[in-house]
Order: structure tokens, then sequence, then C-alpha cells
């Protein structure tokens, strides 16, 4: 959780989420590609959002855009109604899409004006933006048609946080970077949080989401499926230990708190609820610790428990 959502929770306000997404239902012909989907993206978080192709990401944010009408459920974008209030809504609102198309006779930074103008008069902060441009390592005075991907992806990721909006969506925005750019990308989501802005983050890096993120939804075939905070859902997986000791260790594989147990060259390796991590520690103490390893559950184990107990 950020800092400005803590100032919220400690001072009680009741804050109305940026993003509340109820029941969403979006159906092609016979497809149905959002099946009830819930998401909610709080003012000052960084909302992760997860998903293998098809899952039905892209979908959730053109409704969120405005550009598709939602069949049933409820979706409020800060307050409003993403398809009726459209216009209203993108004046505060920035969006970086995984594939930037920009024009190619324009220059990067006529094209970065003319987006984050998009928005309204006077909504570009012209030393947020020539900071940005720097931070970026942008030549703005090269034709966007000389731009590689990596190029046309700084040009709208600068025109997006040189705006004050007050919903950043982003969407696989690191697409192209190297990085060092990637970090430079970091460090702007965190500014942008840092003065109450919500996030909502649709990316395949996991690595990226877990750094960043204060929350995840994971979604399958158009419904949440997982979500919470990282540290909620963390508790929902197992750490593992990898240990070699003094004593004979294969006893542990017949407690019943050790899951996955597994020998390789005098090397035990297990499982265990954190709950039980207490236990395990004390049981490997008694047979005297040579070598630890103890490694947290991270978002792709996470990841690839949902999606790899459906492929089966």
């Amino acid at each position: 959780m950020t800092a400005t959502s803590l100032q919220h929770a400690d001072t009680g306000e009741d804050i109305r989420p940026a993003v509340e997404i109820r029941g969403l239902v979006k159906t092609f012909g016979r497809t149905r590609a959002l099946d009830g989907l819930d998401l909610t993206v709080a003012p000052g978080d960084i909302a992760g959002f997860l998903g293998p192709n098809g899952a039905g990401k892209s979908t959730t944010i053109r409704v969120l855009l405005g550009l598709l009408r939602a069949d049933s459920g409820s979706v409020r974008l800060l307050g409003g109604d993403p398809w009726r209030d459209a216009v209203t809504l993108h004046r505060r609102i920035a969006y970086v899409p995984g594939d930037v198309t920009l024009w190619p006779n324009l220059t990067g930074l006529q094209a970065i004006d003319f987006l984050a103008r998009l928005r309204g008069h006077g909504s570009v902060d012209t030393r947020r933006r020539d900071e940005l441009i720097e931070r970026f390592e942008l030549d703005p005075h090269k034709k966007a048609r000389t731009y590689s991907k990596g190029n046309r992806q700084k040009v709208a990721i600068v025109a997006a946080f040189s705006t004050n909006a007050e919903l950043f969506i982003l969407d696989e925005p690191t697409s192209g970077l190297d990085p060092l750019m990637e970090k430079a990308f970091q460090t702007c989501v965190e500014e942008v949080t840092g003065n109450g802005a919500a996030v909502l983050l649709s990316s395949h890096i996991l690595a990226e989401v877990e750094k960043l993120c204060d929350s995840v939804t994971i979604i399958r075939s158009g419904r949440t499926v997982k979500s919470g905070t990282l540290e909620e859902l963390r508790h929902l997986m197992r750490t593992t230990v990898t240990a070699r000791t003094h004593g004979d260790h294969r006893g542990l594989q017949h407690e019943p708190f050790v899951h996955d147990f597994a020998e390789q060259d005098g090397v035990a390796r297990f499982s265990v609820n954190r709950t039980e991590l207490d236990r395990a520690m004390a049981k490997l103490t008694q047979l005297g610790i040579v070598e630890l390893t103890v490694t947290p559950a991270s978002l792709e184990d996470l990841f690839l428990r949902e999606y790899q107990g459906t492929q089966r």
C-alpha cells in the first residue's frame, strides 16, 4: 500500500475507487470474452492486472476506455460511466498501449504534445515533459517514422506522465524498453501514485508487477480467479525450503506440515505453508543446519499454479 493510501486509511476517509468493476460481462457473438469480472483500483494504489493472451485483459481495458460497451455488470471509472461520460473522463485519465503507432511525419515532441493535449487545453506540464524526455533519453526532434518500437513506446510514456491524470491505464507499457528504461518507467509510476493517482498495470512481466504493485488481480477466461494484496496472495502459497543438515533429514517427509519433499545429493527440498514455517525451522535446527535457503512464494508461482491447473 502506498503512502497516499495509508493517509486515507489513517484519516478514515471514505475514498471512492478510481476503478470499480462488478460482474462485468461482454460477449462477441457466441464468445463470452468477459464472464462476470470483478476489479477494483483505489486512488494512490498500483494494481496489477494479469492473465495470458485471450484471458480478457484487453477487452476490459477497452470497456474502461469507453471503446466497448458492457453487456451487463457495473463499471465505474473515477465515479463516472466510461461509456456515457467518455469525453469528460478522458480528460482525467492517461493511457499507454503496448504497441504504439504514431503519425509518421510528426516529430517525437509534436506527437507527445498532441497526445497529451487530447486531454484538454493546459493539460501538458512542459517542464515535466522536458524532464521525462531527458530521463528516457529520447531525441524529440526526429520524425516518428524513424523511431524504433522502444522509442515509440517512450513517446507514449512521456505523453502520459507529463499530464496530471488521476488514473493511468498501462497496457504492457514497457514492451520494447531496455532494463534501464524499465527502471525509469517504474520511477514514473511511483511518482504519480505518490501524488495520489491510481495506476492499473497490465503486464506479462511478473517481476515488474511484483516489484511495483500493491494489489494484483489474476483473470482466466474472463473471470477473476485471484485478487488481493501481494501479501494476502503470498499467504495462499507455500514457502520453499532447501536444506543440508548434519542429521538424517529423510524423516522430514513424514511430517504432516512438509509437502513436495525431494532429496538430491544430500540436500532436502520441500515446501511448507507459511503458518507452519516455525515448525519446519525447529525441526531443521534439531537436525543441525549446515546450509539453508528459504524462498518465499513469488507471483510467478501463483500465476503458474492458476494456469497449469487448468491445462492438465
